[in-house]
């Protein structure tokens, strides 16, 4: 371990992938987090999720950054933020976009964390992309991460060095499981479902990864589910 503890911002929906990310700051880092609100379905059920995680990790008051991007959702163009726009069942085999994809959403949330980072002095944004087992955002691919890390470069002091990370970026689900679970990782606090905020549907494309993971992980998913398809 490091004498000395570098800050790092981990980004935080409340859901497994960012519970494993903040597992993994807490060993090396002082660690800060972060978690936005932008109008989706289960905005109240996420946030405290995340607030449960920061706890969960001992994570100060004056660490933890709640912002609202509700932009976002009046900008519309997206099933999770557009209740006209139903959530469609999980199809795992889907090529192409799905409709739960919120417009360049992850670059709204990685500026945010890039200017808080920016004061706090922190070295590194975590930030749960996962390109090969994910949904098929496109900001969730290595090209993004590449390009928003030049981006910061540019855009901030010259002596701010805020690098984006990725650590679960070429993981598959059940590798991510494996690892909280090797971290324990308290998946029991978290919150991935798209369409409720009470038991998870079990149906949406959010539940059908996050429940494959476990499964192909050879564990039990803890949180309760209307529906767990086999």
């Amino acid at each position: 371990m490091p004498t000395e503890r570098s800050g790092a911002i981990v980004l935080a929906s409340g859901g497994m992938d960012s519970c494993v990310l903040a597992a993994l700051a807490a060993r090396e880092h002082e660690m800060a987090m972060l978690h936005a609100s932008y109008g989706q379905r289960t905005a109240a059920r996420e946030r405290q999720a995340f607030r449960d995680i920061a706890r969960h990790y001992g994570v100060p008051a004056p660490r933890r950054l709640e912002v609202d991007l509700s932009h976002l959702a009046a900008i519309g163009g997206s099933s999770l933020t557009d209740t006209s726009m139903p959530v469609p069942d999980g199809d795992l085999a889907r090529e192409g976009i799905p409709t739960s994809y919120v417009p360049f959403r992850n670059a709204n949330l990685l500026a945010v964390a890039a200017a808080w980072g920016e004061v706090l002095g922190a070295q590194a944004i975590y930030f749960g992309a996962m390109e090969e087992d994910s949904s098929g955002y496109p900001d969730c691919r290595e090209a993004f991460v590449a390009a928003f890390n030049r981006l910061v470069d540019v855009g901030s002091r010259p002596d701010t060095h805020i690098e984006v990370v990725a650590p679960l970026l070429h993981l598959t689900k059940a590798e991510v499981v494996r690892l909280g679970l090797r971290l324990e990782a308290p998946f029991h606090l978290t919150w991935s479902c798209y369409r409720c905020d009470d038991v998870a549907c079990g149906r949406c494309d959010s539940c059908l990864l996050r429940l494959r993971g476990f499964r192909e992980a050879g564990a039990r998913d803890p949180i309760p589910y209307a529906e767990a398809p086999g």
